[in-house]
């Protein structure tokens, strides 16, 4: 952490004299990750009796979590801090922007905005309080307000992310992450089931595992055992799932599985998801199918493997849905290599597909890779990638047309309510719109609510549907 400059703001007081509990400000950019990360910092500033400001003029200071992961992701970034700073002019920043140099070494944060407070790398909640305590003291003795066990929370409450594990132990060439994350670190089992009951206590009804790795849960430590309720459970994916599935199951919940490598044992996951409750849902950042161009990434997985074991596994659990990512002009790919890709999503059949165009990665060791594939090809193969993926989509998204569908609701308006079936995660997929049209005397649907639905029509992303 590098601290800046000290200049902390005195308490201020109401007209009786008593403290006013000061307000911090909070911009949360990125992935989920790093959402958790912003949570668990509201929760110990909520702790600590902080009270979050609305706007920038609210604030006491501002903080700001931010991406450094692509160019647009740490522009986006010093864009906020910069907007912060106009707006409030006392800013801490946190995230993985502030692990990351500019060639010469020096940190990119307060070489751009060298009036912010205080910079932290990411999951620092100690590092960033401690920046607090600095610049707006403590209010409060913490024993008098109390926080909910589930903590403080940016999602809607019917649905929440599951933090297991930070870092990540591949070295993927066009990835970032591990030099500003670091190695694997699993977090103890019996923190992450706890976390999860508390969750689902305070009404979440879907939680969203997340990880850099998940399938990798529990390999730093050895498959440790850990105990959770008085019986042993190791610190490993599968388990894991199982227990999470069992908790799902007991407050009639869901729970879904984001990063996944397809590693062998995954296969055991499999039948876990025939119940309903963990959901028949894999998100799996595949990148490419040709094995050379998977060697160039250095990915940890063969293309061949990965559609033998979709198949697999498709065999196993019909209804399991597919979403993955793919690169489309990594340097080197040749014509071939990126038709070799085409030929494997025609035979996957993946349900849900993003591509992107590649972009180098200042501090990627993909940079120094021969052969790179000019900026307009690498669009060009992108976008010939998502209109394979618009015509895969849409078939399998019309073979759901008359079927009856578990949904959850997101939203409840005057005429429709939206919500989202097994086959989608929030804000990344699609959504299935539900006409309001109800029989006599039959509730409308509610936020967080299921409820069954007959489907009616289907585009590629979204579907429409009436109450069952």
């Amino acid at each position: 952490m590098q601290e800046l400059r000290r200049n902390p703001l005195p308490a201020t007081l109401d007209a009786s004299g008593a403290p006013v509990a000061p307000k911090v400000g909070f911009v949360s950019l990125g992935c989920p990750k790093a959402l958790v990360d912003s949570e668990q910092i509201l929760t110990q500033l909520r702790a600590e009796g902080y009270e979050t400001a609305k706007s920038y003029a609210g604030a006491d200071l501002v903080i700001v979590n931010t991406c450094g992961f692509i160019d647009a992701a740490v522009q986006e970034s010093l864009d906020a801090i910069g907007e912060a700073l106009a707006e409030n002019g006392r800013v801490i920043v946190t995230g993985c922007l502030g692990a990351k140099k500019d060639a010469s070494g020096a940190d990119i944060i307060t070489k751009v905005h060298p009036k912010v407070l205080a910079v932290t790398g990411p999951h620092a909640v100690a590092e960033v309080m401690s920046s607090v305590h600095l610049h707006l003291p403590k209010p409060h003795d913490p024993f008098i307000d109390l926080v909910p066990d589930h903590g403080v929370k940016l999602t809607p409450k019917h649905y929440a992310y599951l933090k297991i594990s930070e870092g990540c132990n591949h070295r993927c060439s066009f990835c970032i992450i591990p030099s500003m994350r670091g190695d694997l670190v699993s977090r103890p089992i019996h923190e992450v089931l706890t976390e999860a009951e508390n969750l689902f206590k305070a009404g979440v009804k879907e939680l969203l595992v997340i990880s850099q790795d998940t399938s990798a849960y529990g390999v730093d430590v050895k498959f440790r055992t850990g105990f959770w309720n008085g019986r042993p459970v190791k610190t490993h994916m599968t388990q894991l799932t199982e227990a999470l599935g069992q908790l799902a199951r007991q407050y009639g919940a869901w729970v879904r599985m984001h990063y996944v490598y397809p590693y062998p044992h995954v296969d055991q996951v499999i039948p876990l998801m025939s119940d309903g409750h963990v959901l028949p849902y894999l998100d799996i950042p595949m990148q490419h199918a040709h094995p050379d161009v998977l060697k160039r990434m250095k990915r940890p997985a063969s293309g061949e493997k990965n559609l033998d074991r979709i198949q697999a596994w498709r065999k196993m659990n019909p209804d399991l849905v597919i979403r993955s990512t793919f690169i489309a002009g990594f340097p080197g790919e040749t014509e071939a290599e990126f038709e070799y890709l085409l030929d494997f999503l025609k035979e996957a059949q993946i349900d849900r597909l993003g591509c992107f165009a590649y972009s180098p990665v200042e501090g990627a060791t993909a940079n120094a890779l021969a052969d790179p594939v000019p900026d307009e090809v690498r669009e060009e193969r992108r976008a010939r990638v998502m209109l394979l993926q618009e015509e895969i989509s849409l078939k399998r998204q019309q073979a759901k047309v008359g079927k009856t569908l578990r949904v959850l609701v997101d939203e409840a308006g005057a005429r429709e309510a939206i919500g989202r079936s097994a086959a989608d995660a929030p804000e990344i997929d699609g959504v299935v719109h539900i006409k309001r049209a109800l029989a006599p005397g039959k509730a409308k649907p509610a936020v967080g609510e299921f409820i069954d639905v007959i489907v009616t029509k289907a585009d590629a992303h979204d579907l429409w549907a009436t109450v069952a």
